[in-house]
């Protein structure tokens, strides 16, 4: 009987050692599992926020495309005369309401 006593221990022992090995495999397949769908949800979310951000840079390509192609012409020359320099054409009367001069006005400088 002390022999099979002996198989009965061995294949205990063996067994427990065998479901303890794939027990720490399982847990760290779980943890594995979660970080990588952590890492995965944060990659996302990177990803979204660098499309908006290249959206937003190619609106501002195409805006700039256009002041390019409109530089040249004689409205655009006017526009900057008068928002960047304050000119005026001759005879022109301008009228400010006080009630309305916001801080980028040009005579606030």
């Amino acid at each position: 009987m002390s022999k099979n006593k002996r198989k009965k221990q061995i294949k205990k022992r063996g067994f427990r050692i065998h479901h303890l090995f794939i027990l720490i495999i399982a847990i760290y397949t779980t943890i594995t599992f979660f970080n990588q769908k952590n890492l995965q949800k944060d990659l996302m979310a990177e990803k979204t926020k660098l499309e908006k951000e290249v959206s937003e840079l190619n609106n501002e390509i195409t805006d700039l495309d256009t002041q390019i192609k409109q530089s040249g012409t004689l409205s655009f020359v006017e526009k900057v005369a008068r928002d960047e320099y304050g000119l005026v054409k001759p005879r022109e009367i301008i009228y400010i309401d006080k009630n309305k001069i916001d801080e980028k006005s040009i005579f606030n400088k």
